[in-house]
C-alpha cells in the first residue's frame, strides 16, 4: 500500500510540463532517490521508503525497485524527482491495481504529480488489457495528493477509518479510483 504524497498549495504551474517524464530507474539515480527517501516531510505523509545513508538506497533500488512490474521515476530533464508505480493485483483481484508516488518538497505545488498522474493513466489500461481498476489511497491529513487524483479524473469513493498505522498511528485513508471505462482527462 502506498499512501500518495504530492502536497499542494493550490499553485499550478504550465511551465515544468514540458520537460517531465516518466522512466525507469536505474542505480545512477540513487542520489536523487535520497533527496526524496531521506526527507521527514515527504515520508510523514508517504509510506515511501526511508533510507538513511546510501547503501540503503542502492539496495532498495536492486531489490525493490527494479524488479517491481511497473516502478517509474518522475523527471524533469530526465533527472529524478520522485516516483510513480502502480503495483498489480493477482489472481481474482488481478483486475485492480494500486497507484503510489512521491514527490521531492522542493518540487511540490507545481503541477507535477498531476501530470505525472495523467500520463500513467493515459497509457497503463492499455498496457495491462486486463486492469479495469487503479485505486490510490491517501492519508485524510493529504489534501494535496487528493486534488492531484481528482484533477487527473479519479473518483473519492470512501474514507477508510483506522486504515492502517503509519509512523506509529493509526491512520484514516480516502480511497480513490479510476475504472477503464471511465473518460480520461
Amino acid at each position: 500500500m502506498e499512501i500518495n504524497s504530492s502536497h499542494s498549495d493550490g499553485k499550478e504551474s504550465e511551465e515544468g510540463f514540458l520537460e517531465i517524464s516518466l522512466r525507469p530507474f536505474d542505480l545512477s539515480d540513487v542520489d536523487d532517490l535520497m533527496e526524496w527517501a531521506t526527507d521527514d516531510r515527504v515520508s510523514r505523509i508517504c509510506s515511501v521508503v526511508t533510507c538513511t545513508c546510501r547503501e540503503e538506497a542502492v539496495k532498495y533500488i536492486k531489490d525493490c525497485v527494479i524488479p517491481h512490474p511497473w516502478y517509474r521515476a518522475i523527471c524533469i530533464k530526465n533527472r529524478p524527482v520522485g516516483f510513480i508505480k502502480v503495483t498489480p493485483n493477482s489472481g481474482g483481484d488481478r483486475c485492480r491495481a494500486e497507484l503510489g508516488y512521491a514527490l521531492a518538497t522542493k518540487y511540490w505545488g507545481q503541477g507535477i504529480a498531476t501530470k505525472a498522474v495523467k500520463m500513467v493513466v493515459s497509457s497503463i489500461f492499455s498496457e495491462w488489457s486486463h486492469l479495469e481498476r487503479l485505486e490510490a489511497l491517501v492519508l485524510v491529513e493529504n489534501p494535496g495528493s487528493q486534488r492531484v487524483l481528482e484533477k487527473a479524473g479519479f473518483q473519492r469513493e470512501a474514507v477508510l477509518k483506522k486504515y492502517l498505522t503509519h509512523r506509529g498511528r493509526t491512520r484514516d485513508l480516502v480511497m480513490y479510483s479510476l475504472l477503464s471505462t471511465d473518460p480520461k482527462l
